[in-house]
């Protein structure tokens, strides 16, 4: 653990890795208050899963574009305009009921002007501490990034079920505004630059490790919105007029990111290996498989708190791979179509799971979970001659290299 104190030691870290865990703590509210939000208007989970997959598609799309642009434009500028507009369009589908299809298109419109905070702060380690320290600083941020999974679900389900789902998508929104400009204000994000990339939109997936990250990524993040979907419903009392969780799902769920938070402080700091991130995400498959024995809430908190701890380890490893294969111009890119990986995942899970719910119930949405980790896992196992090994522990971007013409005499 003394690897921690270390990192304490870089100026900035902390206030770095605080803000922009502030600014993403939305994220941890939006799936289900949007969840709620919809099926109390329109009655049923599909019209929800809907929402959400128009969402995560609109995000998906913005990911390597806002990655780009802050390269263009600079990293305060995209973030300031996204941050306004997705907290306004929030407030909007909060206060305003309208017919499903324009919800959808303003959900897809929260979900393409999503700020890039996640890029953003992934391009800006390599720059905070030493190459030595980074698989630690990784670790760290996937670690304490579950506090949103843990905190953002019991704040979603408190608020929602206390105050309507009207101020619980107003407060998101105030989080995000807020917490955006603490991260945005951060000396670090006005210092460090990110240079043009002299590549076009989408070359860096010709690197197969940023096609592995983003691949794994859509499985392993549509198995959590399909899993997420599938306890609040198993907790929401059939015909529930009001459309409000229950505490108990937010505990559930609170324990998974647990899990995932202690997982991430005790193992994901450990240097990547070819057969560490297949060992990971095998461990949060056979916590979701065990959802299956019985929807009881002390299980189901055990279970998943257990699969939860290769989650944040698993993450901490993908970006360890992403950062040690590219160059630092092409991070910001390769971590937003990462991102885009998992939005599209998180609407594939969503649909799905709401389909199943509707179909088969809680259970239904379980299976759905399981399967897309089965996936996964397979991939994983196909493509660890890929996976770099980082034994030693150090990470350094590649160099920016290019072509030189040399004119003859």
């Amino acid at each position: 653990m003394g690897i921690y104190r270390e990192l304490g030691r870089n100026p900035g870290v902390f206030r770095v890795l605080a803000s922009q865990l502030t600014a993403r703590f939305p994220f941890g509210m939006l799936s289900i208050i949007l969840l709620l939000h919809v099926q109390l208007a329109y009655g049923d989970y599909t019209s929800a899963g809907i929402v959400l997959a128009t969402q995560s598609a609109g995000q998906a799309i913005s990911g390597p574009v806002a990655s780009r642009l802050m390269g263009r434009w600079g990293m305060r500028p995209v973030l300031t305009l996204t941050a306004i507009l997705c907290s306004g369009l929030l407030v909007a589908i909060a206060v305003v009921h309208l017919p499903l299809v324009i919800v959808a298109g303003l959900a897809f419109l929260v979900g393409l002007t999503t700020p890039p905070v996640t890029p953003a702060v992934r391009t800006l380690y390599p720059k905070l501490v030493p190459g030595n320290q980074l698989t630690a600083l990784f670790s760290l941020d996937a670690a304490a990034q579950e506090l949103i999974w843990v905190v953002g679900p019991v704040v979603a389900v408190l608020v929602s079920s206390q105050f309507g789902t009207l101020v619980g998508l107003c407060v998101a929104a105030a989080f995000m505004l807020l917490g955006g400009a603490w991260f945005i204000l951060s000396p670090s994000v006005g210092t460090v630059k990110i240079p043009r990339s002299r590549r076009g939109l989408g070359a860096i997936l010709r690197r197969p490790t940023v096609i592995i990250s983003t691949t794994i990524g859509f499985f392993f993040v549509a198995s959590f919105a399909a899993i997420e979907a599938g306890i609040v419903s198993a907790f929401t009392p059939a015909g529930d007029g009001a459309g409000h969780g229950s505490i108990e799902s937010g505990i559930v769920l609170a324990l998974f990111a647990g899990g995932s938070l202690v997982g991430g402080l005790l193992i994901g700091h450990r240097p990547l290996r070819p057969w560490s991130l297949l060992l990971r995400i095998t461990i949060v498959l056979i916590g979701t498989a065990l959802c299956l024995v019985s929807l009881n809430i002390w299980w189901l908190g055990a279970v998943l708190f257990l699969g939860g701890i290769g989650t944040a380890p698993a993450f901490a490893a993908v970006s360890s791979m992403v950062s040690s294969t590219v160059k630092f111009s092409e991070t910001a890119e390769a971590f937003g179509w990462i991102g885009t990986g998992q939005l599209v995942g998180v609407a594939v899970g969503s649909a799905f799971a709401g389909i199943a719910i509707d179909a088969a119930g809680a259970h239904g949405a379980i299976l759905v979970s399981a399967g897309l980790l089965v996936i996964c896992v397979i991939v994983a196992a196909c493509t660890m001659r890929w996976v770099p090994d980082l034994k030693d522990g150090h990470i350094e971007p590649l160099p920016e290299t290019g072509t030189l013409s040399i004119p003859l005499p």
